[in-house]
């Protein structure tokens, strides 16, 4: 709900300031008479660290805080005092500064998913879930401790996965500057050397072309930068609408080689946050709801809304993923034997680590694979380079013997 800056008289007349969460003004004003305040000024309140709330926090700082409120809980440390607690405790400006909200605002009465909820870029809705889920059911310090392990999980794959990239990235940075040199720089200086060749048209054809393209780019080269700027961001603004969303997304799922990786990756993902989910008691289509988005794929998210329908008519989950080629067939299996043995969100998490495991492989193998791939290019496009360059002056040197 949102809150509201209010200000009113005490029935002595005093000047009373404070806010409240309410549905509307009128609620608010009902409150407040209620209290035997009489309302001077209601207002909508900006939330507080909204402008903190807007960046990031490091995942394995959240999962940090998770693992500590959850051990503070088991302890039998009230909720209020764990949160400040947490508060003071954390080095991160603005954590520290949204913790601080989140325990005035459970100090007023809200719970703590509540809480939290305002600020989604902080806690994803996951973690919201299944802390609410945690407080009806009695077991929020159990709930905090899964959501910790799995944005630790999480974060390890990520770190993986993008180690595992560093290198090759590094390899594609190095080679196009390299090259880029030698075209700009390079290149150049032996035009002038070729004239009389190519004046009697015995030029090489490969030394023409990359003469050519090396005048192009050093005297059009700012001139073809600009309509190619205006075409990425063209690019950039189909691809965040919802069909420029689920072409891109296709396309990373028929990638060879990477496809695969991609698929799994998600799948593994949406594996994880539901059975996590319904582990902790939350209801199937809220947690289907929930766990859809966290596959970062249009194509995938949309399989999932249809099984949702599915289950909300009383059919299976298996049967509509079954239906999208990109769910891998022993997922499907998994998942429909699951069902029928009421051990879904155990088997859900068994799927999940499976994948990531397998990932990992084949992310190794591709990496591996990618690293020799990319030398070889930049090895073949040097040597062009060279070629092209030496066999003009080899010609001329024949003829001056």
């Amino acid at each position: 709900m949102p809150d509201f800056a209010y200000i009113a008289r005490n029935g002595k007349g005093e000047r009373v300031s404070g806010s409240l969460s309410a549905g509307s003004e009128r609620e608010v004003i009902a409150l407040l008479s209620g209290d035997s305040l009489f309302p001077v000024e209601v207002t909508p309140e900006k939330p507080k660290g909204k402008g903190v709330s807007r960046k990031r926090i490091s995942g394995q700082l959240m999962a940090t805080t998770y693992s500590q409120l959850a051990s503070l809980i088991r302890s039998g440390v009230p909720l209020l005092r764990s949160l400040n607690v947490i508060q003071h405790q954390t080095s991160n400006a603005r954590l520290k500064e949204v913790m601080e909200d989140v325990h005035r605002r459970v100090e007023d009465g809200a719970t703590l998913a509540d809480a939290m909820n305002r600020y989604p870029r902080v806690f994803n809705e996951m973690a919201i879930n299944m802390t609410r889920a945690g407080a009806e059911g009695g077991f929020m310090e159990d709930a905090l401790d899964r959501v910790s392990k799995f944005t630790e999980q999480q974060e390890d794959l990520k770190s993986r996965t993008a180690g595992a990239l560093a290198y090759p990235i590094f390899l594609a940075v190095v080679g196009t500057v390299v090259v880029g040199g030698l075209i700009i720089f390079f290149v150049p200086m032996f035009s002038s050397m070729f004239d009389s060749l190519r004046d009697r048209g015995e030029l090489p054809v490969l030394t023409d072309w990359l003469l050519w393209f090396s005048d192009t780019i050093r005297g059009y080269g700012l001139f073809l930068l600009v309509p190619a700027l205006v075409v990425g961001i063209v690019l950039q603004r189909q691809l965040q609408t919802d069909r420029g969303k689920r072409i891109r997304d296709l396309i990373k799922l028929r990638l060879p080689l990477l496809g695969i990786v991609f698929t799994n990756l998600a799948v593994a993902r949406f594996c994880r946050v539901l059975g996590t989910l319904l582990a902790n008691g939350v209801p199937i289509l809220k947690s289907l709801e929930i766990s859809r988005e966290t596959t970062g794929n249009k194509v995938l998210s949309e399989a999932i809304a249809k099984a949702s329908e599915n289950i909300s008519s009383g059919q299976s989950l298996a049967a509509p993923l079954a239906k999208c080629e990109h769910f891998p067939l022993t997922v499907v299996e998994m998942i429909s034997v699951a069902e029928e043995s009421n051990t879904l969100d155990e088997v859900l998490v068994e799927i999940s680590d499976g994948l990531e495991r397998r990932t990992a492989r084949r992310l190794d193998l591709v990496v591996r694979l990618l690293e020799p791939v990319m030398l070889l290019m930049l090895a073949i496009v040097v040597l062009c380079v060279v070629i092209a360059l030496l066999m003009p002056v080899l010609k001329m040197s024949s003829i001056m013997r």
